[in-house]
């Protein structure tokens, strides 16, 4: 009797999973939708797919079901690890049930003798993006070690795209051909980390953005990961992902569940553009996803930094409002003793001595305005020198037998605070619930500067439960407050995964606003999240983090790229400058519902100093792109940028944003340039393209190309 197959397709994706009686699902296809499939077609599969006909000599599994254990003859990774009574613990698993619809397969399985539950969730959502989930119930003890998501993937797959970077330099792209055996990537910060894997993506080929097929995982989850693959010569290659767990970390007693960080896979038939669309589009039909226009943002860190002098802040938000800013943001420094970063975290209490008044007077005077008003907090973390360490040393999240000193094991002279704590938990709460109704806050950027090191919770590794409380706080302190927004920093972009995003409403992609770092900071930061989610501010002239000077016009364009705003002190901006500014304020106020609804193109390009990404409207009438140079050209005569995406039978006017301010180049002027447009298909600007100028380092031209009727 053939082994029943059950489909779910969407958007081009289809996942055919094959239900033996005796053992967990398989997955037969994850890919290409392969169209209709009769009962007789998918038998005729299966006798087509199988590597050997039953019964056979090989001493291995027959294909990797979708929890691979060794007892099934699997040589790679285990899927899962389980220890009861300090011996590991391998379930042997029972099909218990399963459930199919459109969209959805939802498998359950059980092991008596164990006492154990298994339900695996694959879904497919809008864009075909795939999730891999799996739950599981104790009926005695028993400690978790790990449950990680993997699904099959062709053997072409033979190249690598993952991430690495450091602070300042998040999202930094590593690429290699796919090593042999069992690979695992992991991070151990208690947060994703600035070098976090971010993705593991395998491909045809090396990654191109436009063309080749890929496979991709990203696991939605805030702290410590687990990115592998297998490729091993008798098998099909897996591709996965799970949460990393320390021994003791999660031990589930009777009536206990674990549900593992929900997998995303993506596969794209054209390159790594397909993976953002899929990516992008699945983010975009969540019913939290932010709908109103991103707001124009001016945020006082790198403005004013610990100096909280109110008439310096209230005329800084008057030059915002006058350039055109829609939210303003107060930065670190506005509590007790907060001059610096070694004292005075988790007191979240206005610092009277600085603000005589509170900070209702400043609150006030944003919204008369015409701003929205947001603050920064912390919550997460703690100061050896403040109140609340001092009220409650048993708040920390860190051994309890010795709390590490500054030197030994700090960040910033700060340390965790254990939300799993109840006690703290509702302190944290309460105390931030309290300003956000006292001062109208509409937004809050809620910071998160050092790993998690060491983390204990009675006793006990804490990361987990520190991660699940945060999520929690995040999710309960925006129920209490309908529209309340929060922008997911840590310490820039360690912390910006599809996790978190499902309580926050923005990302700090990083803490460089260097416009050179971040033309590749932010195009990495979107080849899984819209531009409308991440923070993309103007820096000052010389960059903070760099001590690189960039030209204004070059700064503009790349916030432009994403949810656009200002980290700099505009006060010491000439009138000159504040006009560029109000013209670059209309410019995205112009662009924004464009470059936050359309498709995210990057056109391959051969030089390495080159940038090209845009974004196309959905209907194809427009589109936007920002071509910059990160180093100086390599010829004279630059290569024609092709702008892809669209529609190949209209013609659209071509030219150039000028808002932005002038950019700079040197013996190439192109014709169409000199004439301030061009007409052409779109067939031919993605064919030919656009011969450039000889652009300078660190200039960048905005060109907007819109149908001729």
């Amino acid at each position: 009797m053939p082994t029943p197959s059950s489909i779910i397709r969407r958007d081009g994706v289809a996942v055919l999973v094959r239900h033996p009686v005796d053992a967990p699902p398989v997955v037969q296809h994850w890919g290409a939708d392969p169209g209709p499939l009769q009962a007789d077609d998918l038998t005729a599969l299966t006798d087509a797919d199988e590597r050997q006909t039953r019964p056979g000599t090989l001493d291995a599994t027959w294909r990797p079901g979708l929890l691979p254990v060794e007892p099934d003859g699997w040589p790679g990774r285990p899927g899962l690890l389980l220890v009861r009574a300090g011996v590991p613990l391998i379930p042997r698993w029972q099909p218990a049930g399963v459930d199919v619809t459109d969209h959805e397969i939802l498998a359950r399985l059980h092991d008596r003798a164990a006492g154990l539950r298994l339900t695996t969730r694959l879904h497919l959502e809008p864009g075909g993006l795939l999730g891999v989930q799996h739950t599981l119930a104790a009926q005695d003890e028993v400690e978790v070690q790990w449950l990680e998501a993997t699904v099959p993937v062709p053997t072409r797959a033979d190249d690598v795209t993952t991430f690495s970077g450091r602070w300042t330099r998040e999202k930094s792209p590593q690429r290699s051909p796919l090593g042999r055996g069992s690979l695992a990537r992991q991070t151990r910060r208690g947060r994703p980390g600035h070098d976090q894997p971010w993705l593991l993506a395998l491909s045809d080929g090396p990654a191109r953005s436009r063309s080749g097929e890929v496979w991709a995982v990203h696991l939605a989850w805030s702290a410590d990961v687990t990115y592998r693959t297998d490729r091993l010569p008798d098998n099909p290659t897996l591709l996965g992902a799970g949460e990393l767990l320390r021994p003791g970390e999660v031990r589930l007693g009777a009536g206990d569940e674990y549900a593992s960080p929900t997998a995303w896979f993506a596969w794209s038939p054209v390159g790594l553009d397909g993976i953002t669309e899929r990516f992008h589009t699945y983010l975009r039909s969540r019913p939290q996803h932010p709908r109103t226009p991103r707001p124009l943002v001016l945020n006082t860190w790198e403005a004013v930094y610990f100096d909280h002098d109110p008439a310096t802040v209230g005329r800084l938000a008057e030059r915002a409002a006058e350039i055109g800013v829609e939210r303003f943001v107060l930065d670190d420094g506005w509590f007790p003793a907060r001059r610096d970063d070694t004292r005075g975290l988790g007191d979240w209490e206005v610092d009277r001595t600085v603000w005589p008044e509170g900070l209702e007077p400043l609150a006030d005077r944003v919204r008369e305005l015409g701003m929205q008003f947001g603050l920064w907090f912390e919550p997460e973390m703690v100061s050896l020198d403040s109140d609340l360490a001092r009220a409650h040393p048993e708040w920390l999240l860190h051994d309890a037998s010795g709390v590490p000193s500054p030197e030994d094991l700090s960040w910033r002279t700060q340390y965790v605070l254990d939300l799993a704590h109840p006690p703290a938990y509702a302190h944290v709460l309460e105390r931030m619930s309290a300003l956000v109704s006292g001062l109208g806050l509409a937004f809050i950027k809620w910071d998160h500067n050092r790993d998690l090191v060491d983390a204990r919770h009675e006793g006990r590794p804490g990361v987990h439960a520190q991660t699940t409380a945060a999520l929690r706080l995040m999710a309960e302190l925006k129920g209490r407050h309908p529209g309340l927004e929060i922008e997911s920093c840590s310490s820039g972009g360690a912390r910006c995964d599809l996790g978190v995003l499902e309580v926050t409403d923005r990302v700090w992609a990083s803490d460089s606003n260097d416009a050179v770092e971040r033309q590749d900071i932010q195009r990495w930061t979107e080849l899984l999240l819209p531009p409308e989610l991440i923070g993309a501010h103007v820096g000052p002239p010389t960059a903070h983090s760099s001590g690189r000077t960039v030209d204004l016009s070059y700064r503009l364009a790349t916030s432009l790229m994403g949810s656009a705003g200002f980290e700099w002190n505009v006060l010491d901006c000439d009138p000159e400058q504040v006009a560029q500014l109000q013209r670059f304020a209309g410019l995205y106020r112009e662009l924004r519902p464009l470059l936050h609804s359309g498709t995210v193109v990057h056109a391959d390009v051969r030089d390495p100093a080159l940038r090209v990404r845009g974004v196309v409207a959905t209907d194809r009438s427009a589109g936007v792109w920002t071509v910059a140079t990160v180093a100086s050209l390599e010829d004279a005569r630059p290569e024609p940028v092709r702008l892809p995406g669209l529609d190949p039978e209209r013609h659209y006017r071509v030219r150039v944003r000028d808002e932005i301010g002038p950019s700079r180049w040197g013996w190439i002027t192109p014709g169409w340039l000199s004439h301030g447009e061009v007409v052409l298909t779109g067939r031919v600007l993605d064919v030919v393209g656009l011969q450039l100028p000889t652009l300078w380092p660190a200039q960048a031209l905005v060109l907007h190309a819109t149908v001729v009727p």
